[in-house]
């Protein structure tokens, strides 16, 4: 047991000064992307903004965002840098189709709407929800009991965002202009989505960090007991009113890396049966197992980089040619890894290129894309 702390302590010091050495480079690009997100008009749009430090205010802001390491200190960065953009913004956790309030800036305490439900079924909600865009809208077509107790802006404009992890909706951003008359919807939008970068950066790189050690307490030959995972950030903050509803989709894959003693038990269960690796060793199982999830690990990573050319090449059915660097670079690292274990046999690097980044349409990797 000490000699696994110290080997973990070892490592987790070398991966953090790796990654702090890239985090400045890695700022800096994800502004660059955040910006490339928004429409054309919107530089236009803020152009005024820029006259009276409103751009500054936003740098800064997205800086704030970027300084978080925890979930919760870049969701309540959000909130901070949001609130120089809107008289009153709140922000609502979706869980299980559920939206459930969590923060809020403007009404007068920050813990105002923790734990409403918010109703996701009908008015901008519904739509911001449902079609993942920002939805701006009257107030008159929102949850009728939000606007009861909370009450409205008097302009009676109100904005929703969505924040996206995973291509999926894991919060609502609630926004309008109080009585001060301010709501910038391009600099809100532009600071949920530097927040819902800056999460998934986040999540990777603990993800990272325990591939790291799980590896490094491979070679020492120490067994360990843990879950490796892409976090999902909001997994804290499940809604009171839903916590007995059941199990839901998680957004994205858990798995478990047994121990030798577990994975054999595991094998000899009866719902062993469902298992692809059932057949083979309780070693081997494991060994295709973390294979897969390195797989995965690989190509989340270049999709996040590459947003924009996976975006494109999908549409111009090209995309092997314009990843093709990302591509062979992380299928060398996968073969150094796994190229000459039993897991070698499944694939699992090629596959994941497929399922993840082509969406099982092997056209639109293009010609040049081995099969």
């Amino acid at each position: 047991m000490a000699q696994s702390k110290q080997l973990q302590k070892i490592v987790e010091r070398a991966v953090a000064q790796v990654l702090d050495r890239q985090l400045p480079k890695l700022q800096a690009e994800l502004v660059e992307r955040v910006l490339a997100e928004l429409p054309a008009s919107s530089a236009a749009e803020s152009a005024p903004a820029a006259a009276d430090g409103g751009t500054a205010s936003l740098l800064q802001g997205v800086a704030g965002i970027h300084a978080g390491t925890t979930q919760k200190e870049i969701l309540r960065a959000l909130l901070d840098a949001s609130s120089s953009s809107a008289a009153r913004i709140a922000l609502f956790v979706v869980k299980a189709g559920a939206a459930t309030g969590w923060q809020s800036r403007g009404f007068g305490d920050e813990e105002a709407v923790k734990d409403f439900a918010l109703d996701v079924s009908a008015g901008p909600a519904a739509h911001a929800f449902q079609n993942r865009v920002v939805t701006p809208g009257n107030v008159a077509e929102m949850d009728g009991r939000f606007v009861k107790r909370f009450g409205g802006p008097e302009n009676e404009q109100v904005l929703i965002l969505p924040l996206v992890l995973k291509d999926k909706v894991a919060a609502l951003l609630y926004a309008d202009s109080g009585a001060s008359g301010v709501l910038d919807a391009v600099s809100l939008e532009l600071l949920v989505k530097a927040a819902s970068a800056w999460l998934e950066v986040t999540s990777l790189r603990k993800q990272a960090q325990k591939e790291v050690i799980e590896a490094a307490a491979e070679r020492a030959a120490i067994p360990i007991q843990t879950v490796s995972t892409f976090a999902d950030p909001f997994a804290a903050h499940t809604p009171r009113h839903t916590a007995a509803s059941g199990p839901e989709p998680a957004a994205a894959e858990v798995v478990e890396v047994p121990t030798h003693a577990a994975a054999a038990s595991a094998a000899s269960a009866p719902a062993a049966a469902a298992d692809p690796f059932a057949g083979i060793s309780a070693e081997d199982a494991d060994t295709h197992r973390k294979a897969q999830r390195f797989a995965r690990l690989l190509v989340d990573e270049i999709k996040l980089y590459n947003q924009a050319k996976v975006a494109e090449g999908r549409r111009n059915k090209d995309l092997y040619d314009r990843l093709k660097d990302d591509i062979e670079k992380s299928r060398a690292t996968f073969q150094k890894r796994y190229g000459s274990t039993v897991a070698a046999s499944g694939d699992y690097f090629q596959k994941e290129v497929v399922r993840s980044l082509a969406e099982d349409d092997l056209s639109v990797m293009g010609a040049n894309f081995r099969k």
